[in-house]
């Protein structure tokens, strides 16, 4: 039976010289490993004691070093595979509102700088009269108004989808997106919305909404 002396200075033991090579053999104790028989009263280096350390030599690791265990894989619990589904479409949505925008104030500005007058038509052209002219201007506002506020949804819409929330927001988006006169950019909008529809359907990405 042995005692021995381990890293935090505590004496351990007795243990049988079979554990002690168990112990060698694990790594847990060294050549320099103070060891002491039992039944005497001398501290010596565990490589002083051939019965323990055959012919082989200990490798020198510090004594009692708990065995190596392999660190735990990481987690990515916050790691979610419907993210970059939405990724793409939910960018597309946003692209296509901000599009939206931009032509609908150039339309805007385009309607009032080229005034009939600058286009060669005179104000008293009996073919334009003037209230022709005050409906026209209000049904242009009008149109652009409406178109905006489906650029706002719209892009709201993506935002929230990129985000994986308000899962009916996104449908309703992507919807508005393809819709003609109501999309503030349809030609871009149909095949982005088409496309945002289709993701937003895969069951994985329907439970993965908040």
């Amino acid at each position: 039976m042995y005692r021995i002396i381990g890293a935090d200075k505590n004496e351990y033991g007795p243990v049988t010289a079979e554990q002690m090579r168990q112990w060698m053999a694990e790594g847990r104790v060294n050549g320099d490993t103070m060891v002491r028989a039992e039944g005497s009263t001398d501290w010596k280096p565990l490589s002083q004691f051939p019965e323990l350390t055959g012919a082989g030599a200990v490798p020198p690791i510090s004594p009692l070093t708990p065995s190596p265990t392999a660190a735990p894989a990481p987690m990515f619990s916050s790691f979610n595979p419907a993210t970059d589904q939405v990724s793409a479409p939910a960018t597309g949505l946003i692209i296509t509102a901000v599009l939206g925008f931009l032509a609908q104030f150039a339309g805007l500005a385009f309607h009032f700088i080229m005034t009939p007058e600058r286009m060669g038509l005179g104000a008293n052209n009996p073919q334009l009269p003037s209230w022709v002219m005050g409906a026209s201007n209000s049904l242009t506002i009008v149109q652009v108004l409406i178109a905006v506020a489906a650029g706002a949804f719209i892009l709201y819409g993506g935002l929230q989808m990129k985000k994986l929330q308000n899962y009916s927001l996104a449908m309703g988006a992507s919807i508005v997106a393809m819709i003609p006169c109501i999309s503030p950019c349809c030609l871009i909008g149909l095949p982005i919305g088409i496309w945002a529809l289709v993701v937003l359907n895969k069951p994985e990405v329907k439970s993965a909404f908040q």
